[in-house]
């Protein structure tokens, strides 16, 4: 490691961001980003940030600061600077729209950093992996997606090394927050606050002998291939859809083995709170007893999630023994590059929406889960929950039916969501969700007419038939 950093007391974070630099083979002297033909300046982020960051730069209009928004990977989508010295100069690094700082492209930097770490970072002159790198200081902080929560991608300002201040990094995050809240007004339509942080180690529920409600034959195939990747000894992720049950695949295909004495599902935290998680379940995966899914690594920093291969490495046992732990995705290709290469099997389960079969049994079997005894469906009901197209997959559908039983025994089209009829493929703002709700309310009252429907909701039936095609509202 370079004298530069290792003759002093270099936090953690930087020290392991160097030895992924040099894992990676990025150059300590000469920066090389790679140049993306195309840029996508049409996403939520670009505009938001833009908007953001140019409102930013009228406030500091004369200091030599430059002003960066990256997506998720790194690549550099925009840049706002004034100063025509520190623009040169940025230019001749390439930290300009269509090049990627991610860290196995540039090394050790502020926005890389930023993103393998998901956390805000400072990175000061000396503590750049890369020389050319080292007259400047950087702040980037992560923007978060407001809505989904993941990742979309980070702000970056950059400076010189001899001006740099700790309100360089105070001033990106404040520009990060206020992305973010950008994005949520203009997906949403409403200025909430941001979804609670994910991070919880809970055990699942079930025995070996607990029928399986789901009998596609998409399901059936993915549950067939966990079991016997794991009778094997390997390594398995499970990939799909977020609510597509791959947790629950998951710990079905390990009961029907030789059933632990439990199941464990721990949940990636935000990047604060990841110490304390990790401390609370890893301990876990050295007794004989116990299985771990693990979901979310692809969302922890980089640091952990090295701390984390290391750790199942270790657990791994010889032979055609099921592995103490499985891990969950999205895509194969999220996972992190240290935690990749120990998978032996992939998995996909397939989305709600391509197992048609499964909806139904599935919505009873919650239903009987949620009451405690059997509770009937209408026809009405079963029709429109089959023709949904379940955008959420099976973690909407338990959140639909669980209210539902909430307020009735039999269930009708009337106790379901109004999302339920809802065929539209874009979001809708605030004000849309709540004048497709009121229509969808009054629509769905038993014996109800169009006459009667136009009359409760104040309007006329022409103008209903129309908001009914607006809004793609689908009655059975």
């Amino acid at each position: 490691m370079d004298d530069a950093l290792a003759g002093r007391s270099a936090p953690g974070r930087l020290r392991a961001s160097w030895r992924r630099s040099e894992r990676y083979g990025v150059s300590p002297d000469v920066v090389s980003p790679v140049f993306a033909e195309s840029i996508d300046t049409d996403s939520l982020l670009y505009d938001c940030a833009g908007e953001v960051l140019s409102g930013l730069q009228s406030t500091i209009a004369n200091e030599p600061v430059g002003l960066m928004v990256a997506d998720r990977n790194g690549l550099v989508l925009a840049r706002l600077c004034n100063d025509p010295e520190i623009r040169r100069s940025l230019d001749r690094v390439y930290l300009a729209p269509g090049f990627s700082y991610a860290e196995r492209d540039a090394g050790t930097n502020g926005l890389g950093l930023s993103l393998a770490d998901r956390a805000p970072t400072l990175v000061r002159a000396a503590e750049h992996y890369t020389t050319e790198l080292r007259k400047y200081t950087c702040a980037a902080v992560p923007v978060v997606d407001p809505v989904s929560g993941d990742l979309a991608g980070s702000i970056n300002l950059t400076t010189w090394s001899e001006s740099s201040s700790e309100l360089l990094l105070a001033l990106a995050q404040a520009a990060a927050g206020a992305t973010s809240a950008l994005m949520l007004v203009r997906a949403t339509g409403r200025g909430a606050v941001r979804p609670a942080p994910r991070g919880e180690v809970f055990s699942l529920a079930g025995g070996a002998s607990d029928s399986d409600p789901c009998t596609s034959p998409g399901w059936r195939t993915a549950s067939a291939d966990a079991v016997s990747a794991l009778a094997a000894g390997r390594v398995t992720a499970v990939i799909g859809e977020p609510g597509a049950g791959k947790a629950v695949l998951a710990a079905r295909a390990r009961r029907a083995l030789s059933p632990p004495a439990r199941i464990l599902h721990a949940r990636a935290p935000e990047a604060d709170h990841v110490p304390a998680w990790l401390e609370l379940w890893t301990p876990e995966l050295h007794k004989p007893d116990t299985f771990v899914i693990v979901s979310g690594v692809h969302t922890l920093p980089a640091w952990a999630a090295g701390e984390l291969a290391r750790l199942f490495a270790d657990v791994v046992p010889p032979g055609p023994v099921p592995p103490p732990f499985a891990l969950t995705a999205p895509e194969f290709r999220l996972l992190p590059d240290e935690i990749s290469v120990l998978v032996d099997a992939l998995v996909e389960v397939p989305p709600l929406r391509r197992r048609p079969d499964d909806v139904l049994p599935l919505a009873r079997h919650v239903a009987r889960s949620a009451r405690r005894r059997e509770v009937t469906f209408t026809a009405r009901a079963e029709a429109a929950l089959t023709a949904y197209h379940w955008p959420g997959n099976a973690a909407q559908l338990r959140r639909i039916v669980r209210d539902a039983v909430s307020r009735a025994t039999v269930m009708d089209l009337h106790h379901l969501a109004p999302e339920v009829l809802d065929r539209g493929a874009r979001p809708l703002t605030r004000l849309e969700k709540l004048e497709r709700d009121e229509i969808v309310r009054c629509l769905v009252e038993p014996n109800q007419t169009m006459t009667r429907a136009a009359e409760q909701l104040g309007i006329g039936r022409a103008t209903l038939y129309r908001k009914i095609a607006h809004y793609r509202i689908a009655l059975p």
